[in-house]
């Protein structure tokens, strides 16, 4: 035992001077403190020093593969297409409503199938998890009725800190702590359903390059990581900005990582107030707002934000040849009324009994649109 603490002892001190893991040995280690076989100061300082430094790829990859591994209950959904699935990492210093959230609705009223996995609020205000909770969605559910989900509606979310989800370990860890961690970024992408393309917003523009790498590490076909700023570059957002530039690294179909930043305003959104974008009231009031945007009613800032979010899930299913494109395609896809109907299927489906959930939802809807 002694030998084993002062081995990952010495491991979290080279963390601590700047030394990087290789890929097993991330694995390794994450699998003690998932085992629970070091002490729980350990585990924090094992977390606190790696999410310091900053994870390599080589890192994100191991501790995912662990999670995976050892604290993951899997489904393979059985649906026609591609699995996709979309989140923030949250940690990021700019507070939004949950625009990725409603990005995954419009994409999936598009036809694109969403195998979402996320989380409840740790640094955030209001997590995805805790938004779709409100809007009426089983987010304590087993994985299969969440299966059931991703196949009937055509989207599902998996609880990222649910003991029926990751059963042993990750609730444990997540329930203990309220600070970001490198679990925010791993821990994400320990998907139940595997789904091999994404889009992921991120805290910092200095891990957008390594996720991306460890996205492709882990077996992603194609897939955004974003950080976007704010006006005055001075802090950032885990989505794509209509404040600021966005930093970008594309993960192609060829196996190629690109890297540019882009403006929302060459893509013809004009700079939004960043008040407008905020998480500025109770759960209930954002799932209000959200609605409005989901119904066509807001046709302002929140809905630009959103479309534009939704965009990359467009182009990397080839339903959108460029964002500008898959921009217009949101638009008309929340005009169209698709994007409330599939929240309602989803409602309906990610429910052991959806009656009330229905009837608390259609409720919603009409203080929304009233």
């Amino acid at each position: 035992m002694e030998e084993s603490l002062r081995h990952f002892g010495s491991k979290v001190d080279g963390l601590i001077r700047g030394q990087s893991l290789t890929r097993e040995e991330a694995n390794d280690l994450f699998k003690q403190i998932l085992k629970n076989e070091q002490p729980d100061l350990q585990q924090g300082a094992f977390l606190a020093a790696i999410t310091a430094k900053g994870a390599t790829a080589q890192e994100i990859a191991g501790i995912w593969e662990a999670i995976y591994e050892v604290d993951t209950l899997k489904v393979h959904p059985d649906v026609q297409g591609p699995l996709v699935e979309n989140c923030g990492t949250g940690m990021d210093s700019i507070k939004t409503f949950n625009i990725s959230t409603a990005a995954s609705i419009v994409a999936a009223a598009g036809g694109i199938i969403m195998a979402k996995h996320g989380a409840r609020a740790i640094t955030s205000k209001c997590g995805a998890v805790d938004i779709l909770e409100t809007l009426g969605v089983d987010v304590e559910c087993d994985v299969g009725l969440v299966k059931r989900s991703i196949e009937k509606a055509g989207i599902g979310i998996f609880n990222g800190m649910s003991r029926k989800v990751h059963p042993s370990a990750l609730y444990r860890i997540l329930s203990q702590i309220r600070f970001g961690t490198i679990l925010n970024i791993a821990g994400s992408l320990a998907n139940p359903a595997l789904p091999v393309y994404g889009v992921r917003g991120v805290y910092s523009q200095d891990m957008v390059l390594p996720i991306a790498q460890a996205m492709k590490e882990i077996g992603y076909k194609r897939a955004f990581v974003v950080h976007g700023r704010s006006l005055d570059d001075t802090r950032g957002m885990d989505e794509i900005s209509t404040l600021g530039l966005t930093h970008v690294a594309e993960l192609t179909e060829d196996g190629i990582i690109r890297e540019y930043a882009i403006s929302s305003e060459d893509l013809g959104v004009k700079k939004a107030d960043e008040s407008s974008l905020l998480h500025q009231g109770d759960r209930s009031e954002e799932a209000i707002k959200l609605l409005r945007v989901l119904s066509g009613v807001d046709k302002g800032s929140r809905r630009e934000i959103v479309c534009l979010n939704a965009s990359p899930l467009l182009c990397i299913t080839d339903n959108a040849g460029d964002l500008r494109e898959g921009m217009d395609k949101a638009a008309d896809i929340i005009d169209s009324g698709k994007t409330i109907k599939k929240l309602k299927a989803w409602v309906a489906e990610q429910n052991l009994d959806p009656s009330l959930a229905a009837e608390k939802l259609e409720d919603m809807i009409t203080q929304a649109c009233s």
